[in-house]
Formats: structure tokens, C-alpha cells, sequence
């Protein structure tokens, strides 16, 4: 099983949105979602995980790859409903990634995302 992915952009915002689970067979899928993520916006990407169902530890490391790369970009990473464990498989030298207890905090965190909004998506993302 694979992850299908949903990218939208508000302001300065980008929201990377996650649906399926989060192991090696998807983080190929995954690290060119944070390309296209990386190539479309200039601001802080959250990443909203409230459709994954779970992550491997590859996938919680492709996660804090995704930060690494995005701060070379110049660029920071946060993240938003992490799946039920809680856990974050993290390095000593992995950036600070913070963690909103859901999407409308992350948003909350960010107070002038403003309403412009342009969004992308994989084929098979799931309908509101």
C-alpha cells in the first residue's frame, strides 16, 4: 500500500496532506511529494498526517529527511495530527520540527496563512 498526497498553498503556507500509510513502499511517493512541496512555495510546509493511518520507522526517518531538506531550502517543516503513537523516530542532528495537535492548530499558529488558496493532489486522494 501506498500514500496519496494533496499539497495546497495559502499565502506563504504550504500544507503537505498525507492519506494511507507512511512505510517503504511509499517513500518514493513521499519524497516527491516534498519536491513538489519544495518547489512550490517559500514558506513553512505543516504536514498534515489526520488521514495517515501510520508510519514505519523508514517513514518517520523520510519525515525527518523531508525537514533536512526542506531547511536547505530555507524552508521549515511542522507537523500536524501525528499518527496515534506519538513518536517521532529522530536524530541528535535533525532540525526542530514542531508538532500541532491537529491541522486547525497548525493554522492558528500561523494567523496570516490568509484565504488565497492553490492546491495539488495525487490522483486517487481521497474526497472530502
Amino acid at each position: 500500500m501506498t500514500i496519496e498526497w494533496r499539497y495546497t498553498v495559502q499565502q506563504e503556507l504550504g500544507v503537505l496532506s498525507l492519506a494511507g500509510f507512511l512505510g517503504a513502499d511509499a517513500l518514493g511517493r513521499f519524497t516527491g511529494a516534498v519536491g513538489w512541496a519544495v518547489a512550490r512555495g517559500t514558506g513553512p510546509v505543516v504536514l498534515d498526517l489526520s488521514r495517515l493511518r501510520g508510519w514505519s520507522t523508514g517513514g518517520q526517518r523520510a519525515v525527518s529527511e523531508a525537514a533536512h531538506r526542506l531547511r536547505a531550502a530555507g524552508r521549515s517543516l511542522e507537523l500536524a495530527a501525528i499518527p496515534a503513537d506519538g513518536s517521532l523516530a529522530a536524530t541528535g542532528d535533525d532540525p526542530a520540527i514542531p508538532v500541532h495537535c491537529d491541522l486547525d492548530a497548525a493554522f492558528a499558529a500561523h494567523l496570516d496563512a490568509g484565504a488565497e488558496q492553490r492546491a495539488w493532489r495525487s490522483d486517487a486522494w481521497p474526497s472530502e
